[in-house]
């Protein structure tokens, strides 16, 4: 096989130099290639995902499951997302047109999926974790941006990735009844992971740290409060629920559900009309691609945004014209830990150009709240999903 030939000099060290040069660029051009093609690397930055996916899970992340979604902002820093210290690692000078490549399957009902957070095309950069859009319902947008602005507009590929389970396809109708997932009239299987929260009353004391470590909960996630006495919110599974009962220690197990109305400023689609709480949700009919919908005043807020800033359309032209016809298809994403993860519920759906990948196989995964080597989860290493 012929070699690549190279540029050579007089000069031994320059020669050394430049084959490190050669070697560096042809080494960062193969891992972007992986990385917008094959897999990528993502790391689980909330709890939102236990008990399937911990705090601290690093993963593969595999893009030929969906089809692999070419770069829109080709401008971009190597080996980073959207931000390489406090500022924006890439430039929107350059724009392309979104392309998917084609995958081995569509998103299934159950699926673990990467995507960009939806809200994610604003940021407050002194507060960009937050959820800019809630923020600004809150405080208004002046004061918003006064206390943690200035604000970044980032292009749909440079959104921060978000991890969820999809719980609703295209053409499906959701509902949340007392915590459980209703599609279509029928209940939704309870995945192994899922787990809501308990309020639990012990005799009076916190249970043994070694108790709450064979049960797999989360020790920072847990607050005991001497006056129930107990936890007034632990999240558990199916599975965990039954081995508390058992525990002769604990006085009694009760589910923490919020059925009441929230705040419409805080439940997806921020309209006092609708009445919805985390666990009282819906009916919600999930957009596909190519279906009409008659708009109207009352059913107008769940798909404005979707109309004017995921399709681009001249939303006063649908309302002039009384229907639209979805471009993309949509989906709606919980978290597995449901009573603490912000997902569709709160923010609503997700376009299917938002789409990354489906988390493949966990590498690594580490416990903040341990020192080395205990902080290492030594059976997660390599786990397949």
């Amino acid at each position: 096989m012929a070699r690549r030939k190279r540029f050579r000099t007089k000069s031994k060290f320059l020669n050394w130099i430049l084959d490190w040069v050669d070697a560096i660029l042809f080494a960062v051009v193969v891992v972007t290639l992986i990385n917008v093609f094959w897999f990528q690397s993502f790391k689980i930055p909330s709890s939102s995902m236990e008990s399937s996916l911990y705090t601290g899970d690093h993963l593969f992340v595999s893009k030929l499951t969906y089809g692999a979604r070419l770069p829109m902002t080709p401008l971009t820093i190597p080996f980073t997302h959207n931000v390489i210290g406090r500022k924006e690692s890439y430039s929107t000078s350059v724009q392309w047109k979104y392309k998917r490549l084609p995958g081995f399957r569509k998103v299934q009902r159950g699926d673990c999926v990467v995507f960009g957070f939806p809200h994610g095309d604003t940021v407050l950069s002194k507060a960009p974790v937050e959820d800019y859009y809630t923020v600004v319902r809150f405080m208004g947008r002046e004061a918003a941006v006064k206390a943690y602005g200035p604000v970044i507009v980032r292009p749909m590929d440079k959104k921060d990735h978000y991890v969820k389970r999809c719980v609703a396809l295209p053409g499906d109708t959701l509902e949340v009844r007392d915590g459980l997932v209703w599609i279509n009239g029928e209940q939704q299987t309870v995945y192994p992971g899922v787990q809501l929260s308990y309020q639990v009353v012990t005799t009076g004391r916190e249970l043994n740290p070694k108790i709450i470590d064979e049960l797999g909960l989360n020790a920072m996630e847990l607050r005991f409060s001497p006056a129930l006495p107990g936890y007034p919110d632990m999240p558990l599974t199916a599975g965990m629920l039954e081995k508390v009962k058992d525990i002769k220690s604990i006085v009694s197990v009760e589910p923490v559900l919020q059925t009441d109305s929230l705040s419409w400023k805080e439940i997806f689609p921020f309209s006092p009309d609708f009445g919805w709480s985390r666990d009282a949700y819906g009916p919600l009919w999930i957009p596909s691609e190519g279906a009409t919908v008659e708009l109207t005043a009352a059913n107008l807020p769940l798909y404005e945004r979707i109309i004017s800033d995921y399709e681009h359309a001249d939303l006063a032209a649908a309302i002039a014209c009384g229907s639209y016809t979805f471009k993309q298809n949509y989906y709606f994403m919980m978290g597995d830990n449901r009573h603490n993860s912000l997902d569709s519920r709160y923010w609503g759906f997700v376009p299917e150009d938002h789409i990354v990948g489906r988390p493949s196989v966990i590498w690594l995964s580490t416990d903040a709240g341990r020192k080395f080597p205990k902080n290492i989860r030594w059976g997660r290493f390599f786990k397949f999903l």
